[in-house]
């Protein structure tokens, strides 16, 4: 046994490492596989466990890809260069009310969408936003760094924005439906906690006065996706259009909350959205749905799948028995001592380990302690929470803020890590403590007697 638990360590340090260092620009999933096949070989994962591992994320899987080709079709209709002319013009020459507009827009793109598709295509758009409205380096951080934290943030409220979130409801067993309805309200007025004290913190930076037009409307050549090839007969029907659009995908969202509610899978709602909108776009636009293929990021579930794997073997080697006997006094007391101790714990090993691997562990080992049905619920939440807006304390604390770093920087915005931290250190603890103890109150008036009963 000593070999194979040293061989499941070591494999989860290495590919950590890699995935944060990411020497000349690696695609995380390769050291992700690399350490997933090493963690099979040494026996502590099975082929019985793979086939349960499968089967937990594919849902996940499939209903995260599916969201994504919706954002990538959405691009080619130029919906999001439409958003980005329309934040600069509901800004009004005012910079006060661009930052409010610009965390929105974050709020609701992750909400649509996920969070790591929220920066990956938000942030060029800004960044090209930003440098045509011609605001200086320090000026320019507000918006950038505020957004990029409530995009991250935001995958709270509901489970479906984030592929981890995702794969952790199926380990609880616990609904979409009921993830949200715990959750929304208690994650939503910690956002609204977040967004204020960035404001506050940023508010003698911020320009007085911005450009109500923006210079130019191409997006940057680092942007992940190209240019709409799309035209409009005149600005009214192009409006139109993209509202049109707008709701279909708002009605697919909430289709995904109906379906979770009458037990039918999430993935298939999602899926079906997504052909239809890639049917809108071939009639439109005529595009074949072929180039999904190309475009669709695949890696994303091969990085899930291969992380899963290593913290299974982390569980079976005693990784899950060693926390129970860590975790076990913070969930025994009272349900506001569990989401509050739970949180901050997991706050602390997203920020040292990464959120990924973070909540898995933390969600598997909660499955292990035999607890109450309203505990478990909390608990879990509570390591959300964590994972989710705790772990933002440092940049390497999601992949999401890592990305985040790399563009800003492509777009020759500097920021730095201390800069990154003087920020983050101020407005994240509060906000979680915040959110946890919203979380035991709603969760406790709203659900207590039902849960126990």
């Amino acid at each position: 046994m000593q070999p194979m638990v040293w061989i499941t360590v070591l494999s989860f340090l290495v590919t950590l490492g890699l995935i944060l260092w990411r020497p000349r620009g690696i695609n995380e999933a390769i050291p992700a596989t690399i350490g997933a096949i090493i963690v099979i070989l040494s026996g502590s994962v099975s082929l019985t466990d793979l086939g349960i591992i499968a089967e937990t994320i594919s849902g996940a899987a499939i209903t995260i890809m599916a969201t994504i080709v919706m954002a990538i079709v959405l691009e080619s209709f130029g919906f999001f260069n439409w958003v980005a002319e329309k934040l600069a013009e509901k800004a009004n020459g005012s910079g006060i009310r661009l930052f409010w507009y610009v965390n929105l827009l974050c709020f609701l793109m992750t909400l649509f969408f996920n969070n790591d598709g929220s920066i990956l295509i938000t942030t060029p758009i800004l960044v090209m936003l930003l440098n045509n409205m011609g605001l200086k380096n320090h000026q320019k951080i507000p918006y950038l760094l505020s957004g990029a934290l409530i995009a991250t943030a935001s995958s709270a409220p509901i489970g479906v924005s984030n592929i981890v979130n995702l794969i952790a409801l199926k380990i609880v067993h616990m609904s979409l439906y009921l993830h949200t309805a715990m959750m929304f309200v208690p994650a939503t007025l910690g956002l609204l906690l977040l967004t204020w004290l960035l404001f506050l913190r940023f508010k003698k930076v911020l320009p007085k006065t911005v450009p109500t037009k923006i210079t130019g409307r191409s997006l940057p050549s680092y942007h992940p996706l190209k240019p709409s090839p799309m035209k409009h007969g005149s600005e009214k029907e192009r409006s139109r259009f993209m509202r049109n659009v707008l709701l279909f995908v708002f009605a697919v969202r909430v289709s995904l909350f109906v379906a979770s509610f009458l037990s039918i899978p999430v993935s298939l709602m999602a899926v079906i959205g997504s052909l239809v909108l890639l049917g809108w776009r071939w009639a439109y636009l005529k595009i074949p749905p072929t180039d999904m293929l190309k475009k669709t990021p695949w890696y994303i579930i091969v990085f899930a799948f291969s992380m899963y794997v290593i913290i299974y073997g982390l569980n079976n080697i005693g990784l899950t028995d060693w926390l129970i006997q860590f975790m076990r006094p913070m969930v025994s007391g009272s349900l506001l001592n569990a989401s509050v101790m739970m949180g901050v714990l997991l706050s602390v090993l997203s920020n040292i380990f990464n959120n990924h691997p973070a909540l898995m562990v933390g969600t598997l080992t909660l499955t292990h302690m035999n607890l109450d049905l309203l505990s478990l619920k909390i608990a879990y939440l509570a390591n959300v929470i964590g994972s989710d807006m705790g772990s933002l304390l440092l940049p390497m604390g999601t992949l999401a803020t890592l990305m985040w770093m790399h563009i800003v920087k492509r777009g020759k915005v500097r920021i730095t890590w201390w800069e990154y931290i003087k920020v983050t250190a101020v407005v994240i603890p509060p906000t979680v403590l915040f959110t946890l103890v919203v979380l035991y109150y709603w969760v406790s008036w709203l659900f207590g007697g039902a849960l126990q009963g």
